[in-house]
C-alpha cells in the first residue's frame, strides 16, 4: 500500500515565518509516522488577487493550475495559518480561492472534496491564531474537507520556538507530533489512493 500524500501549506510567506516553523514541525511528524509530505512555499506559486472578472480576461494562472495538480495527487492536508485580524489570511485564502477554479472560469471545489486536514497556528498574541483557525477550518468544511477536531495554536510564538527553531514547551511540542501522527494515521487507515 502506498503511503498516504499529505500536502502541508503555511498561509504565511515570511522568511522567519513561525506558521513555517510549526508546519516543518508537524509535517516531520507525519513523515515519522509514515505519511509522504510535500511542503509547499507559496512564494514559488505566485498568484493575482482573485477577481472573477479577471480570470475570465486574462488566462488562467499556470500556478494555479499547478496547485490543483499537486491538490490531486495527495490525500490530506496539513496547513499552519496566521492569524489577520482575528480570520484567515489574504496569502491562504486567494490561495484556495484560485485552487477552486477550474481554467474557463468555472467554479470547480471537487478537488478538495474527500480530503481530510488538520490545523495549526502560531501568533504573537496570546490566542495563538485560534481566532483565525475558525474561518480555516469553515472555509475548509464549505469546500469538502473533513478537518480533523484536534487542532494546535502556539500563543506568544514570539517566545515559543528555541534557537533550533525547536518547540521550547515540551507539552506544546508534544501535542504537535501528535497532531502530525494523528493526521498521517487516519488516512493510512482510509487507505492511499
Amino acid at each position: 500500500m502506498a503511503a498516504a500524500r499529505v500536502l502541508a501549506i503555511s498561509g504565511s510567506a515570511r522568511n522567519d515565518s513561525f506558521n513555517k516553523k510549526l508546519l516543518a514541525l508537524a509535517a516531520a511528524a507525519a513523515s515519522e509516522a509514515g505519511a509522504s509530505v510535500t511542503l509547499l512555499d507559496l512564494r514559488e506559486f505566485a498568484l493575482p488577487l482573485y477577481d472573477g472578472d479577471g480570470e475570465l480576461a486574462s488566462d488562467y494562472p499556470e500556478n494555479a493550475a499547478r496547485l490543483r495538480e499537486l491538490l490531486v495527487a495527495h490525500d490530506g492536508l496539513l496547513i499552519a495559518c496566521p492569524e489577520y485580524n482575528g480570520g484567515i489570511s489574504p496569502l491562504l485564502k486567494n490561495t484556495i480561492d484560485w485552487m477552486t477554479r477550474a481554467p474557463g472560469g468555472k467554479a470547480d471545489p471537487s478537488l478538495f472534496g474527500g480530503k481530510l486536514a488538520a490545523l495549526c497556528a502560531a501568533s504573537p498574541g496570546p490566542w495563538g491564531g485560534m481566532r483565525g483557525l475558525r474561518w480555516v477550518r469553515e472555509l475548509l468544511n464549505n469546500i469538502g474537507v473533513t478537518v480533523l477536531a484536534d487542532q494546535l495554536t502556539i500563543g506568544a510564538a514570539h517566545k515559543a520556538f528555541g534557537a533550533s527553531g525547536a518547540l521550547a514547551d515540551a507539552r506544546q511540542a508534544d501535542a504537535l507530533r501528535a497532531l502530525g501522527r494523528e493526521l498521517a494515521a487516519l488516512l493510512a487507515a482510509r487507505g492511499a489512493k
